[in-house]
């Protein structure tokens, strides 16, 4: 549907000359000859996208009809027509709120080029207001962004799990949000009061690992100059959220087990049962299941940790979504770099929702807050994407490419081996026969895109 122009402007000549003008370019127009015609037709609820109105009129004049108009439209594009040269009209214009203002007499080119503008800036505007109003519902369960079928029922899931006692394993991707769940869960739940704690199994060393969790007595071991506090016993009362649960030696899978089931812990180097109340929430970006029947992980700690089970979908799988993260993450980043980014080109956004996202939210996260940084104006454009970005442009939505574009190899690589994993269902073996690759090099490949969720191999590659 065309956008609706109102043109108001007592001199004939001026008034049918832009209207002839702007119904070339396929603009609907509605001329008025007086402004108090003007508002009665807005006032009976006729529609309206731009007003174009000359400043000097009898009867209400257009400063006057700019502030009837604000006063029920305000943020409707409003263009005011002043005398030529009269540069205290431009500014009383700008300083009684228009969007912006014409000289006459009027450059017709400079019209269609402005009313165009403004238009395209009212869009993106209620755009965004519309992205505001769904993120003020999407973050009022602590902070997770999600307007897709997949994040709805993720949170359905984590409202019913959060007020219980049960243990939740959260199993996503790298950079899927693992820990912002886990903290939902312990600020919904009835230990909220308590400690959250949290560490990351994967990047402590296991000799060390164990201390960290159960704590030690001094001189328990060279260096264990005092007594140390482990992480479950502090947190008793709350949660304990152990990321990468995978990573834990065999020897800590038992200890963790035992404490599970006994609700008791030892300090290293102690003779002590010490008694601990916690929820354990857990996370991996593993396929447990099929480590399990590698004898990688123990399978009685695997049913125990996943009691309760959420999957976080991977950005990919989820563009709708984007837009709410973009917005979340330019009000943050305007908010910690100083800065005023009011939003994105459409190509932009097109060429994000296009995104493999191998790094899923942490990904964009961290491009936003590039693009912030070194934005030139008020609206980031597609040449500001770096390259591998802006290559997206021409894809297809979702990361399914049907033509070809430039790209690096590791990203064709990526896809071919992906794509054709999906195509035989997660048959591991039939996937490297088809990419004519040894099983252990499809094996790596996979481990390296963060160990996709696969099924068991058995006859078909279907779970039983």
């Amino acid at each position: 549907m065309a956008a609706v122009v109102f043109l108001v402007d007592d001199d004939d000549g001026s008034r049918e000359a832009m209207t002839r003008t702007l119904e070339r370019v396929g603009y609907t127009l509605r001329p008025f000859p007086s402004a108090e015609e003007a508002l009665e037709r807005l006032r009976a609820g006729d529609p309206v996208d731009v007003i174009v109105s000359d400043v000097r009129m009898p009867g209400i004049d257009g400063y006057e009809f700019l502030r009837e108009v604000r006063a029920e439209l305000p943020h409707l594009p409003f263009l005011l027509v002043t005398a030529f040269g009269d540069v205290q009209d431009a500014v009383a214009a700008l300083q009684e709120g228009a969007d912006d203002y014409l000289t006459k007499p009027v450059k017709m080119q400079e019209l269609r080029q402005r009313v165009q503008l403004h238009l395209e800036r009212r869009v993106l505007s209620d755009e965004n207001r519309r992205l505001r109003q769904r993120l003020e519902k999407s973050f009022g369960f602590e902070g997770i962004v999600g307007h897709s079928s997949a994040m709805e029922d993720l949170l359905e899931r984590l409202r019913v799990a959060a007020p219980t006692r049960s243990t939740v394993l959260v199993v996503g991707e790298s950079g899927t949000g693992k820990e912002l769940v886990a903290n939902a869960l312990h600020q919904n739940s009835p230990r909220s009061g308590g400690p959250f704690v949290a560490i990351n199994c994967g990047a402590i060393p296991g000799e060390i690992l164990e201390s960290e969790l159960f704590g030690h007595e001094k001189g328990a071991f060279t260096g264990a100059h005092q007594r140390r506090i482990g992480l479950i016993e502090r947190a008793s009362g709350g949660t304990l959220f152990l990321d990468e649960i995978s990573e834990l030696s065999p020897d800590l899978q038992v200890k963790l087990l035992r404490v599970l089931e006994e609700r008791h812990i030892m300090r290293v180097g102690g003779a002590t049962q010490l008694s601990v109340d916690f929820r354990l929430v857990a996370a991996t970006n593993r396929d447990l299941a099929s480590w399990v029947a590698d004898g990688r992980f123990r399978e009685d700690l695997y049913y125990r940790l996943k009691v309760v089970t959420l999957q976080i979908p991977p950005l990919r799988e989820r563009s709708e979504d984007i837009p709410l993260f973009i917005q979340h993450f330019l009000e943050f980043f305007n908010q910690e770099l100083d800065r005023d980014v009011r939003g994105v080109q459409p190509a932009v956004l097109a060429a994000l929702k296009r995104q493999l996202w191998p790094g899923n939210v942490r990904e964009l996260r961290n491009l936003v807050e590039s693009l912030v940084l070194f934005a030139r104006g008020e609206e980031i454009l597609l040449d500001e994407l770096p390259t591998e970005y802006r290559a997206s442009a021409s894809r297809p939505e979702g990361g399914q490419s049907t033509q070809w574009y430039p790209r690096p190899m590791s990203e064709i690589e990526r896809e071919a081996i992906l794509r054709t994993v999906d195509f035989t269902q997660g048959h591991r073996a039939r996937a490297a026969d088809l990419l004519e690759i040894g099983l252990r090099t499809l094996q790596r490949k996979l481990k390296e895109y963060g160990e996709i969720s696969l099924p068991n191999e058995g006859d078909n590659g279907v779970d039983e």
